[in-house]
């Protein structure tokens, strides 16, 4: 059963590093949430080591720049692993073929199609049309407000020439503000419900586990998985994640489940404990908000 606890010091002690999600956790899309930056400057004064470890489609330059422009205090954090890094990695070890079909937005088609420098001979992607292409990269829908279902006659030709589908973002949906959007991961739900393969590189999938790892062991810090904590507001991505790599985590109720846990500065139990059941997941800890 999960504890519920006030604040990130009651237990951040025990650990040496951080594994932290972004939307609905330090920031909302828009603008950061001060008690969150506050809580991770205080972590890393004492030490403690902070890895954002966000379903992004961005490389994590693009990142940075994100949360610069939203005001997100550069001292909160270390470094950044994102499902973009990850999923370019294997598109240009040629996971989807050469010729791909792009599903996402202009700013993404900019940033992640650039070359992986620290690669050996990547493979030469090209984009190309759907009946030309070997396979597809989706880093987010065309329209981050328009139905999934929209893409279903291009899934459906996409599953008879047996194309398997590159997903940049796990996410199903994102809160920007007062607004939610789909992500990648609701596409690449429908086209796997579809009968389509898709292969996933962000939360919960190990692939963003292992090179956030290897981002912490770029800072020097060899820590051991007992002494490190993933937080996030996401149940089947920062929860389920965190559970299948045996890490402890702690679950922010106040985001994306905020009305079904009915959190106001902190979760209800009754409602939480049923989230929970229904989710069939148990963080370690819980809390209304990062603070």
């Amino acid at each position: 059963m999960t504890q519920i606890i006030n604040t990130l010091a009651e237990v951040s002690d025990r650990y040496d590093a951080l594994f932290v999600d972004l939307w609905g956790c330090v920031h909302n899309g828009v603008e950061p949430f001060a008690d969150a930056v506050s809580a991770l400057q205080d972590y890393r004064a004492k030490g403690g080591k902070v890895v954002l470890l966000t379903n992004s489609p961005r490389p994590r330059e693009g990142v940075t720049a994100q949360l610069d422009q939203i005001g997100v205090a550069r001292d909160s954090w270390d470094t950044i692993a994102t499902s973009g890094d990850s999923a370019r990695a294997a598109m240009f070890q040629g996971v989807v073929g050469e010729k791909v079909y792009f599903i996402g937005t202009e700013v993404e088609d900019e940033t992640f199609f650039k070359p992986l420098k620290i690669m050996d001979d990547p493979v030469d992607i090209q984009k190309a049309p759907l009946d030309e292409a070997e396979g597809i990269v989706c880093t987010g829908p065309f329209d981050s407000m328009a139905d999934p279902d929209v893409n279903r006659p291009a899934f459906l030709y996409a599953k008879q020439k047996r194309l398997k589908l590159l997903c940049a973002n796990p996410d199903i949906v994102v809160d920007r503000g007062e607004r939610r959007e789909w992500c990648a991961g609701a596409l690449a739900r429908l086209y796997t419900e579809m009968g389509g393969e898709s292969l996933y590189f962000g939360k919960p999938h190990p692939p963003i586990y292992d090179l956030a790892r290897r981002r912490l062991l770029s800072l020097g810090a060899d820590v051991p998985d007992g002494r490190i904590l993933c937080i996030g507001d996401g149940l089947p991505t920062d929860i389920l994640g965190a559970s299948g790599e045996a890490l402890d985590s702690i679950f922010i109720s106040g985001g994306l489940a905020a009305k079904e846990t009915k959190t106001d500065k902190q979760p209800d139990p009754d409602a939480l404990d049923q989230v929970l059941a229904d989710a069939q997941l148990s963080p370690t800890y819980t809390i209304g908000y990062l603070r």
